[in-house]
């Protein structure tokens, strides 16, 4: 289910949730080595740089990767968003190398974002006689700027003395997974935000990170939600609720649970196809 065949305009508009911004997939091979696991965007940094599908990224920004995650270099690269240069260390292995030999090269790259709108809008919502400020966040997709711009919106509430917040999800169709993991974040430190199956029901758990907790976990917080609500949106409200940190409220979300990977074809086309499912940390299916 979801899996399909993208033309080249709408694989080139999905790169809105490229996190990196150089046109390069990241995942691991069986041995857990990250790699290169789709042919590069057509005209992206990391096309026009050399970079091909198989080749190991062994190091990013001079930071090894072994033992590490696709998701924990997203957070390296992360932690300095203004950053116009990554650069990663190439392998490409050869027929003859033995594992972790071959055509080792330092890569820099520009990191280019198409236009992307900010998916953040916010507001102090209410000022109740008991002395409750209500910061309102609506959070229409999760793209490539959410994190950042969710962030701004939260420092900015809390010192117009918002202590109180509102998420709204209402029609917001999902985007990058990633990003909702990283937002579960901003609100709850070291917390299992969802566990991911594949088709061989091996399960992997997703935790939220380390001290980027944005308000203390005593702060109120409601998810707001409806039948619009999709995919990324589920995860986070599911990973909220689940961890009681959130409150649910509106109606029933829509129920899209499953993952997808996006694979460049050498045409610029893309190939969707499901690879996993979402499970909330509580044990929920989030597949309607």
């Amino acid at each position: 289910k979801y899996s399909r065949v993208l033309d080249q305009p709408g694989y080139a508009r999905i790169q809105k949730y490229d996190l990196i911004g150089v046109g390069a997939t990241l995942m691991p091979d069986a041995d857990k080595r990250i790699m290169v696991g789709a042919p590069p965007v057509k005209g992206s940094e990391a096309d026009v740089n050399g970079m091909k599908y198989g080749d190991y990224i062994v190091a990013v920004n001079g930071v090894e990767t072994q033992g590490r995650t696709a998701f924990d270099i997203i957070d390296q690269i992360a932690e300095n968003p203004n950053a116009e240069v990554v650069t990663m260390t190439v392998l490409t292995q050869g027929a003859d190398d033995v594992k972790g030999e071959g055509f080792k090269r330092d890569m820099p790259l520009k990191r280019q974002f198409m236009e992307v709108k900010n998916p953040i809008t916010y507001k102090i919502s209410e000022k109740r006689n008991d002395g409750t400020v209500v910061g309102y966040i609506r959070i229409s997709e999760f793209n490539s700027l959410v994190k950042t711009k969710l962030e701004d919106a939260i420092k900015n509430l809390n010192a117009e003395g918002a202590n109180a917040f509102v998420l709204d999800l209402r029609q917001n169709p999902g985007g990058a997974f990633q990003s909702a993991v990283e937002i579960a974040g901003l609100f709850m430190d070291d917390k299992i935000a969802t566990n991911v199956v594949d088709s061989n029901q091996v399960e992997m758990a997703f935790r939220t990170t380390k001290g980027k907790a944005l308000l203390d976990p005593n702060v109120p917080l409601v998810i707001w939600q409806d039948g619009g609500s999709a995919s990324a949106s589920e995860v986070l409200a599911g990973a909220l609720h689940d961890q009681c940190r959130a409150i649910v409220m509106g109606s029933n979300s829509f129920g899209k649970g499953l993952i997808q990977a996006v694979y460049g074809l050498k045409n610029g086309s893309g190939l969707v196809l499901t690879v996993a499912k979402y499970v909330t940390p509580s044990g929920g299916s989030i597949q309607g």
